[in-house]
C-alpha cells in the first residue's frame, strides 16, 4: 500500500470534502431564512425494520409522541409546528448515510434524530458536523459517536459507563469471581461494552477465563459456547443485541449452561422474550429506564405512551426516543430560532431537563449525564432491580 504524507493526506481530504460539503448545502447556517408561519422540519433516521427493527420503531414511537405534544401545545417558536419526516436504513450498513444526505441537502431538516445503534449513528455523525446539522442520538452508547464534533449529541449514558456498570454488579453484586466474554467483532457497540467490563472486573479481583468471539448475523453459537463451557466459569457477559442473545441464551441452555447471562441495553426489548422464552429467564442487563419507576415523571410518560399506542409498555428506547425529541423541542424554544448554530449551542448548554430517562445534563463533550438501571427477566417479565445513580469507583 502507498502511504501518503500527512500534510498530503490532510490536503487530500479536505479537497474530497469541500464538494461534499457544497453538494450538501449544510456548511452555511441553516434555518434562519425560513417563513415565519412554515412547519419546522425534524429529519429521524432509525432501524424501523431489519434485525435491530424493534429499537427503532420503539425509539419512532416515543419521537412522535413528543412531537405531537409539543404541536398540540401550540408548537414552537411562536406557534410554528414541528412535522417529522422518517427514514428507514433497514437496519442495514450505509443507509443511514444516505438518508442524512436525503434529509440536509433535499429536505433541508434542522436538525437530526436517530440513530439507535451506534455503527450507523457514526455514518449521520460525520456528515452532521460536516454541515452543521445538529444530531441527536437517542441510544448510540459508543463513545465515539460523539467524538465526531461538537453538532453530535446523545440522551444516554456511554459503553463505558453501562459497561463498569456490570462489571461491578456481576462481582460486588452476584459475587462472582470467573465470567466469559461472548463480543461481536463487527459491533463498536459490543467491542466498547466487553473492553469495559473486562476492565472492572479484572480490577476488582475477577477472572475473564475465556474470550469468545462472532460476527453480526451469526446464527449458530454453539462452537463458542462449548468451549466457554469447558472453562468452568460463573457467568457470561455477551455485550449484543436482543436477536443474538435470544440464540445465544437458547443455545446456552441447550449445551446444559444454566449459569447467568448479563449484558448491556441492547437486550432490553419485548423481542428478547419472544424469541429467547424461557431460555433468557434469570439474565441481568444494564438499561436506561424502567416502566415500573414511581417517578412521577416515568409513570405520567408510561401513561400517555399506552393511551397514544394502543397499550403498549414503553421500553428503554421509546423512553430514549422521547428524551430526545424533548431535547431537541426545548433547545429550540431557548435558542428562539432554528439558525444551526444557535440551536447546537442550546443544546450544549442544557443542563437539567426532566424527561422519561431522569434528567438529562450535557457535557463539554456532547455526552448525557445519566443513571443506569439493572434489570432481570422473572417469571417471563422484566423485573426492576436496581439504580445506578453514578459512575461507580474503579
Amino acid at each position: 500500500m502507498y502511504l501518503l504524507s500527512p500534510n498530503l493526506r490532510c490536503l487530500l481530504i479536505a479537497t474530497l470534502a469541500l464538494p461534499l460539503c457544497f453538494a450538501l448545502a449544510g456548511c452555511p447556517s441553516k434555518g434562519g431564512g425560513d417563513e415565519a408561519g412554515d412547519p419546522i422540519l425534524i429529519g429521524e433516521i432509525s432501524s424501523i425494520t431489519g434485525k435491530e427493527g424493534a429499537f427503532g420503531q420503539s425509539a419512532h414511537r416515543g419521537i412522535v409522541l413528543a412531537i405531537e405534544e409539543a404541536n398540540a401545545r401550540g408548537g414552537v417558536l411562536g406557534g410554528r409546528s414541528l412535522r417529522l419526516l422518517t427514514e428507514d436504513n433497514q437496519s442495514k450498513a450505509g443507509g443511514s448515510g444516505t438518508a442524512a444526505r436525503k434529509l440536509i441537502s433535499r429536505n433541508k431538516v434542522v436538525a437530526i434524530l436517530g440513530e439507535v445503534v451506534s455503527s450507523r449513528s457514526l455514518e449521520i455523525a460525520s456528515i452532521a458536523q460536516l454541515t452543521h446539522t445538529p444530531m441527536i442520538s437517542p441510544a448510540s452508547t459508543a463513545e465515539s459517536v460523539t467524538q465526531a464534533g461538537d453538532y453530535v449529541f446523545r440522551v444516554c449514558f456511554l459503553d463505558s459507563f453501562q459497561g463498569t456498570v456490570m462489571g461491578k454488579f456481576a462481582y460486588e453484586m452476584l459475587g462472582l469471581r470467573r465470567v466469559a466474554i461472548l463480543s461481536s467483532v463487527s459491533s463498536a457497540y459490543s467491542v466498547g461494552l466487553a473492553k469495559h467490563f473486562k476492565e472492572t472486573f479484572v480490577g476488582l479481583g475477577g477472572t475473564i477465563a475465556v474470550e469468545q468471539k462472532f460476527a453480526e448475523g451469526d446464527k449458530d453459537f454453539k462452537a463458542q459456547l462449548t468451549a466457554i463451557r469447558a472453562s468452568g466459569i460463573d457467568a457470561i457477559y455477551v455485550p449484543a443485541y436482543y436477536t443474538e442473545t435470544a440464540l445465544i441464551s437458547k443455545q446456552a441452555r441447550e449445551l446444559g449452561l444454566t449459569i447467568p447471562l448479563m449484558g448491556g441495553d441492547g437486550w432490553g426489548s419485548p423481542e428478547l422474550l419472544e424469541i429467547g422464552g424461557a431460555a433468557v429467564e434469570g439474565i441481568y442487563y444494564s438499561t436506561h429506564y424502567s416502566p415500573e419507576s414511581t417517578a412521577a415523571q416515568v409513570v405520567e410518560f408510561v401513561s400517555k405512551y399506552r393511551e397514544r399506542w394502543g397499550g403498549e409498555t414503553p421500553d428503554a428506547f421509546a423512553a430514549l426516543g422521547y428524551d430526545a425529541a424533548l431535547l431537541l423541542i426545548d433547545s429550540l424554544e431557548r435558542a428562539g430560532t432554528t439558525e444551526s448554530a444557535a440551536l447546537r449551542d442550546a443544546i450544549a448548554a442544557t443542563r437539567d431537563l426532566l424527561g422519561a430517562t431522569g434528567r438529562t445534563a450535557i457535557d463539554e463533550n456532547g455526552n448525557a449525564s445519566k443513571a443506569a438501571t439493572i434489570m432481570t427477566v422473572k417469571n417471563g417479565r422484566f423485573t426492576y432491580v436496581g439504580e445506578v445513580a453514578s459512575e461507580p469507583s474503579q
